[in-house]
């Protein structure tokens, strides 16, 4: 069966203006990582959105909702902003329970050589094919339920609460 793959931005999809210092979205890197990483995986990917996530509304959350009721898949990846990352996660939690669904994202562009997107890419695959139906966070090599995990902005990764 195949695992539905949303694209929603943030970290994990942008790139660096050399000329400016700018980060900016021009299309996602999820092919090319996926390719890098010698995925054989049955995955069918949607982009709905390319957006910082602290610019998420609570609109661009129903969508993410809708889109996860409508497939037809029962697993779920979303790729997402690290800083809002738990909002969505708890918003899908409340309206999209009956699926496994999976968020991660990068706390590092992938464009800069030195991110933690690809490990956070291959975590997460593994972990929505396993993991029983729910909302997760896969950052880091660990997975978290939704309302159960914060970021800690300080140390730069995700915690338990």
């Amino acid at each position: 069966m195949s695992i539905q793959v949303f694209i929603t931005g943030g970290t994990f999809d942008k790139e660096y203006n050399e000329l400016n210092g700018s980060l900016y979205f021009k299309e996602t890197h999820l092919h090319e990582m996926l390719e890098l990483g010698r995925s054989k995986l049955d995955l069918v990917i949607t982009t709905l959105m390319m957006k910082d996530s602290l610019e998420f509304t609570d609109d661009d959350r129903k969508r993410i909702a809708e889109a996860c009721l409508k497939t037809s898949a029962d697993k779920i990846f979303i790729t997402h902003g690290t800083d809002t990352m738990t909002l969505t996660a708890s918003y899908l939690a409340k309206h999209c329970n009956n699926k496994t669904i999976v968020l991660t994202g990068a706390m590092i562009p992938y464009k800069f050589g030195s991110s933690d997107g690809l490990f956070n890419l291959g975590s997460a695959l593994a972990f929505v094919q396993v993991l029983p139906k729910g909302v997760y966070i896969a950052m880091n090599g660990k997975v978290f339920e939704a309302n159960k995990v914060q970021k800690n902005k300080e140390k730069g990764e995700f915690e338990a609460l």
